[in-house]
């Protein structure tokens, strides 16, 4: 992106188009991170525009610490993301994993592309927290290793360590689903 650090200054001073472009910039990938993380497309749309919200809020507090500013956006829906869990025990929802996906001319492609994105979702379930969060933010969101691990607080290797784990996980779960 062009020189994050002057739209994010301007951002700061209040400047509407400046924050307009960083959101612009970010908007799909923290939207394909929430939705990944809870599974219901329209309330991860509601999720993501609170993010932005949030972030123009306190866009005056963010500091430059070695951390790029799509971290402290995803550290923000993280934190949306774990409070809407813990909520959502208490009222239903409709997983975006019941929904059937889009169909095309074959439906029997249609169909097996519907069994495929079911098992993963059930494989993905089996994962820990730390491992979906990853695969969330590598595949979903196509952030790379460094700006995943500036994102959860871990270091390079422990993001490498679990992608692998969880693609490992991931590869077997779906070679016994096929089975």
């Amino acid at each position: 992106m062009q020189d994050e650090a002057g739209l994010v200054r301007r951002a700061q001073e209040r400047d509407e188009e400046a924050f307009a472009k960083l959101y612009e910039a970010y908007f799909d990938k923290i939207y394909r991170y929430v939705v990944i993380r809870i599974g219901d497309s329209a309330e991860a749309e509601d999720m993501t525009q609170q993010v932005f919200l949030k972030a123009l809020k306190s866009i005056s507090s963010f500091k430059w610490r070695g951390v790029p500013f799509s971290a402290w956006l995803f550290r923000i829906a993280h934190n949306q993301v774990v409070d809407y869990l813990r909520k959502k025990s208490k009222r239903p929802t409709v997983s975006i994993h019941d929904l059937p996906i889009a169909s095309s001319d074959n439906p029997e492609q249609t169909a097996e592309l519907n069994i495929e994105v079911q098992q993963l979702a059930e494989a993905t379930k089996q994962l820990t927290e730390a491992q979906r969060q990853v695969i969330s933010l590598r595949f979903a969101a196509g952030l790379s290793i460094a700006e995943v691990a500036k994102a959860m607080r871990k270091s390079e290797g422990a993001v490498k360590a679990l992608q692998h784990s969880a693609i490992l996980a991931l590869r077997k779960k779906m070679l016994v689903a096929e089975q």
